[in-house]
């Protein structure tokens, strides 16, 4: 009978028990509504497993890379795309025509045949000329030979006797030493492209004697003659 009684009592505390319990899950409820049950808790993230193939110290996704910022290159000028192109030199135009300069110097002539090298046209100065040419007029002088430190390349001259223009466009090696050795104003006239003998006997009769006046960078309205100095069987006579 004793035993009887006490289950009564074991039943009481059990069910008091389960009320306290229900009681404080619901009292921890309404404290803290967004409680997650500790079973749908995983935890805080972990590592991803390492690849046992790898050292322990080398990471098995090495992270990327972060893009460093480049300038972009400058976008090329017109004239930085294009190589500069050196000009080639050009000889000097002949000087505008002025009031003149009236100068002696000692006159000679030479043609095709006592050229350098003979029997050719060459000229070592070319300015409106490849070769050694020209009628005589202002705007096609012909051509002579001096001393560069005499008279520069370019310089047009008037000479009187024979009414004709010429400009200087070649080379006199014996005008440049007598220039250099006493100033000796010396030039050479072109008188044509003839190969024959009959030219040089032409060269000697239109040589004067001593110093004769030449305009340097003469006015462009004197008189000019523009028959040949010699045609290639007769000279002209002044």
């Amino acid at each position: 009978m004793a035993a009887f009684r006490r289950r009564p009592v074991q039943f009481a505390i059990a069910v008091g028990a389960a009320v306290l319990t229900l009681s404080v899950g619901a009292w921890a409820v309404l404290r803290d509504p967004d409680t997650k049950p500790t079973a749908g808790y995983a935890g805080p993230p972990t590592s991803p497993p390492t690849d046992p193939a790898l050292p322990s110290d080398v990471p098995s996704d090495p992270p990327s890379a972060t893009p460093v910022p480049t300038t972009p290159a400058p976008t090329p000028t017109p004239s930085a795309a294009r190589p500069t192109r050196t000009p080639s030199p050009r000889p000097p135009a002949p000087p505008a025509p002025g009031q003149g300069q009236a100068r002696n110097f000692f006159v000679t002539f030479y043609g095709a045949r006592d050229n350098d090298p003979p029997g050719s046209l060459n000229i070592a100065y070319p300015v409106i000329h490849k070769q050694a040419g020209g009628k005589g007029t202002r705007a096609d002088p012909i051509t002579f030979a001096t001393s560069k430190d005499e008279l520069p390349i370019g310089t047009v001259i008037y000479y009187a006797p024979l009414k004709r223009y010429f400009i200087m466009e070649d080379q006199c090696v014996s005008c440049e030493q007598e220039f250099k050795k006493d100033r000796r104003p010396h030039i050479d006239l072109f008188a044509g492209a003839s190969t024959n003998a009959g030219i040089i006997a032409c060269e000697e009769s239109l040589t004067p004697s001593g110093q004769v006046p030449v305009i340097v960078n003469p006015p462009s309205t004197l008189p000019v003659d523009t028959t040949p100095i010699y045609d290639g069987t007769k000279c002209i006579k002044p």
